[in-house]
């Protein structure tokens, strides 16, 4: 009886999981995947450019609904930047004096405030585009990339309702109608192409870093400040000739102000290409490609992590 009592039951080995390996294969096997993993680049293209429609739409919609509440509606697609305008005519044409020597200044100015706000807004808009829409992220899967890249899209649209008030100011400055106006379209892919690719690295950063957003609106400030908005690169340039020899290059190569010369010399006839910088369509070109693919491929390499956490 004792022996029963203290006879220890026999033991059952404990169940061990199958091999990650094992796994692994058998996931394979039935075609399942890891939830959420990236695909690769050419994968992630197609699968962004088989959304396109989706891109539309959802930049529409939003672009729609921006001023749903106020009373002049789509209005103020046309009345922000003019209004813009009109402050930055004063404080810097009138009190600062620089439309001295800048001829054809208010088409001028408004050119360059319309082209700037294209770049400031796509930009603004990308920083926020995982952080912001979080619950959009988390419950439908497509490529992320749609949407900076979508935001940049509506910005377009809107520079497109923006420079129908651009054309009649134009024309009521005696700026006459020019085949160089062709000129605009593809400057405007190019400003395109750039602003979606910075608007994708901030995307990225804002998406792990929300605070970013907090911090560009200085940083779009002090870049407008720069970037030949108000006042002319050229003039300051011939004005003060004792600046140290790197301030030309950097002014001159900086990419908003390329866009905006590119732009004044499409659309007003006393902008002549002596303004510009030198081999301009290759800057553009090269900011475009640079900040277009390099934005694109690093906001592809943190696909699976957008929405997590």
């Amino acid at each position: 009886m004792s022996q029963v009592l203290h006879t220890p039951p026999p033991t059952t080995a404990p169940a061990t999981a199958p091999p990650a390996d094992d796994l692994a294969a058998l996931a394979a096997r039935h075609g399942l995947s890891v939830s959420g993993a990236r695909p690769s680049l050419p994968e992630y293209v197609r699968e962004l450019w088989a959304r396109r429609h989706f891109i539309t739409a959802f930049s529409t919609a939003k672009l729609t609904s921006q001023y749903s509440q106020a009373k002049l509606g789509q209005v103020w697609q046309v009345m922000t930047p003019l209004l813009n305008a009109a402050v930055y005519f004063f404080i810097f044409g009138v009190l600062l004096g620089t439309k001295k020597g800048v001829p054809d200044y208010i088409p001028f100015l408004v050119t360059g405030v319309f082209i700037w706000t294209f770049t400031q807004s796509s930009i603004m808009a990308g920083t926020r585009a995982i952080s912001g829409n979080l619950g959009l992220v988390r419950a439908l899967h497509f490529p992320r990339a749609a949407l900076p890249i979508s935001f940049c899209l509506q910005q377009l649209q809107q520079l497109m309702f923006s420079m129908s008030a651009l054309v009649v100011i134009l024309l009521c400055f005696g700026v006459p109608v020019a085949a160089s106006w062709l000129l605009a379209i593809p400057a405007l892919v190019l400003q395109f192409t750039f602003n979606a690719g910075v608007s994708m690295i901030l995307a990225r950063l804002g998406a792990k870093t929300p605070d970013i957003a907090q911090l560009m609106p200085f940083v779009l400030r002090t870049w407008m400040y720069v970037s030949g908005v108000m006042w002319s690169i050229d003039h300051l340039l011939s004005k003060h000739g004792d600046l140290p020899s790197w301030v030309a290059p950097v002014l001159q190569a900086n990419p908003a102000a390329v866009y905006i010369d590119l732009m004044r010399f499409a659309l007003i006839d006393s902008f002549k290409a002596g303004r510009l910088p030198q081999h301009v369509w290759l800057l553009a070109t090269g900011w475009a490609l640079l900040a277009g693919v390099g934005g694109f491929i690093y906001f592809w390499k943190a696909e699976e992590t957008y929405g997590r956490g």
